[in-house]
């Protein structure tokens, strides 16, 4: 019988002996993080809860939400893809508080306003998305490395942040939907809660974190970055697989609702949406499989077949009309392969991409994704140019271009991405 949890896969193994471990340095560390970031998720996934009613609440029609929308993610192109660098240079620890303080800021224009600018409805938003996506990664793996924690043990948080973000994302759904009934006799408004929400995480941050790492001058840090980054080809194919999974799933929140619902289908997508996210944990629990026992496999190699199957699932929807069962299978096959490819990529990060430039690298390479989502917004809300088949369409070819670009093995690799 003693030997019976020892059989178990790693992810159930560590969730089940999770509450009875000694509270060592690294697990005070790692529950104290994933704290944070699962408050940080809640806090991000509370108001786009919403989507579209509230551009309507705020008497705003549809060739204005298609330019706010535009807006968006026009700053999250110039503006988010520069976030990164400039975290590396003043710290992530400020790059952290940075992303709360904005959507403090948001919380209560939007609270006080009744027409909030689009400052407020679009451009702080988008930045404060980019920001999440490397932030608290950023600062997570620096914070491990000063504390001195072995290097292997990254890969349990890593998992565990896309497992602990899906679960908080569900969340935020259960608490939007508790707060507001109607938006117009809302006990307390999502922005309310996201105002609450970014004054305890900063208040958390403060007293729980103290410091920050070593600041880099912008000299140093541009020649750093040009010889490690920039100049690296193993960085540009992980670059590349990380902007086409980001706007594949770019393409997923803004097409899955409407691809549903089509033909004037009647569907309840409140209780389609965790469906999504459930399959996400899944998927993440998947990857200390291949981390906590022997295999012949690579890390590349789990990688490619891994996005096939993901590029497979969006090209049937994009091409073959299907009934809803199958759509939300193919859907949820698509999250449970995100919820892989996620820790997997910052596992090669980890691997590939020096610490003190983490950040930049990471808003650096999702700038095509985002000029690529700038430009699909102009041409299919303005000039109606693409239909949602062709955007589908894209994501896909952006999937297949990571898997033949992971299949570009460097000298060397075979002997550093065993899984």
């Amino acid at each position: 019988m003693a030997s019976q949890p020892s059989r178990l896969p790693p992810p159930l193994r560590l969730l089940l002996h999770l509450p009875h471990l000694p509270a060592t340095p690294f697990l005070r560390f790692q529950r104290r993080f994933l704290f944070l970031y699962s408050l940080s998720s809640v806090m991000q996934g509370l108001e786009p809860v919403l989507g579209e009613e509230e551009f309507v609440n705020y008497g705003i029609g549809r060739e204005e939400m298609v330019m706010y929308l535009a807006a968006g993610a026009a700053a999250a192109l110039f503006l988010g893809s520069v976030s990164g660098m400039v975290s590396d240079i003043v710290g992530p620890r400020k790059a952290c508080l940075l992303f709360c303080v904005l959507h403090l800021l948001m919380g209560i224009m939007k609270s006080l306003s009744n027409h909030p600018s689009i400052w407020i409805t679009s451009i702080c938003p988008a930045v404060a998305s980019s920001m999440f996506l490397f932030c608290f990664e950023t600062w997570m793996v620096n914070e491990h490395e000063k504390q001195g924690h072995r290097q292997d043990l990254l890969n349990e948080t890593f998992w565990l942040m896309t497992f602990f973000e899906s679960v908080s994302l569900i969340g935020s759904q259960g608490i939007a939907n508790f707060l507001v009934k109607d938006l117009h006799k809302a006990f307390v408004s999502p922005s309310a809660s996201t105002a609450i929400f970014a004054t305890m995480i900063i208040l958390y941050i403060m007293k729980e974190w103290k410091g920050d790492q070593k600041k880099s001058a912008v000299v140093n840090y541009r020649k750093s970055f040009v010889g490690h980054i920039l100049k690296d080809k193993r960085t540009w194919l992980l670059a590349w697989a990380q902007t086409s999974i980001y706007f594949s799933m770019s393409v997923f929140w803004l097409l899955w609702s409407p691809t549903i619902v089509g033909d004037g289908r009647v569907v309840s997508l409140s209780l389609i949406y965790p469906c999504f996210l459930g399959s996400k944990m899944f998927g993440s629990t998947i990857f200390p499989w291949f981390f906590g026992r022997a295999s012949s496999l690579y890390i590349e190699d789990c990688l490619i077949y891994t996005f096939i199957v993901a590029a497979l699932s969006l090209l049937v929807v994009a091409y073959d009309y299907q009934e809803i069962g199958l759509l939300v299978v193919l859907f949820c096959i698509f999250h449970a392969c995100v919820g892989f490819i996620l820790p997997s990529l910052a596992r090669l990060r980890t691997i590939y991409v020096p610490n003190e430039m983490r950040g930049g690298m990471i808003s650096l390479s999702l700038a095509p994704a985002n000029a690529a989502i700038w430009f699909i917004l102009i041409q299919r809300g303005y000039y109606h140019n693409f239909e949602n088949a062709g955007i589908f369409t894209l994501a896909v070819l952006g999937l297949g271009r990571s898997f033949n670009a992971i299949t570009k093995k460097g000298p060397g690799l075979d002997s550093i991405w065993p899984c």
